[in-house]
């Protein structure tokens, strides 16, 4: 069974910076589009930002220019790097993939979520 498992998140001020970091561990998959979402008290879950397997990113709006998405494919991990974070950025961060295992074929998988705290 494959796992997604992030790090990163915790408390920062506005201003400050967070990496993110999704790992993905099992045996016989490959890692397709990986994605971040982030989900606010209260909101519905938002897609933040997404890469290819070749490395071609996207970003909602509210984040371009101050976070960057990227992925080391050797160490199947996904990072999600966050500059200049805002109030607005306080979110449970959730790494999602999506998969080919040769068990079971195409999925797409979540992980756990991760806490990020903007506050001064």
């Amino acid at each position: 069974q494959v796992q997604l498992v992030e790090s990163g998140g915790g408390l920062v001020q506005p201003g400050g910076s967070l990496r993110l970091s999704c790992a993905a561990s099992g045996s016989g998959f490959s890692l397709n589009t990986m994605a971040w979402f982030r989900q606010a008290p209260g909101k519905q879950r938002e897609l933040v930002a997404t890469i290819t397997s070749g490395g071609i990113t996207n970003y909602v709006d509210s984040v371009k220019g101050r976070f960057s998405i990227s992925r080391d494919n050797a160490k199947n991990t996904v990072y999600l790097q966050m500059n200049s974070l805002k109030p607005e950025d306080t979110a449970v961060y959730y790494c999602n993939a999506n998969i080919w295992s040769t068990s079971r074929g195409p999925n797409n998988i979540w992980g756990q979520g991760t806490q990020v705290t903007v506050s001064s």
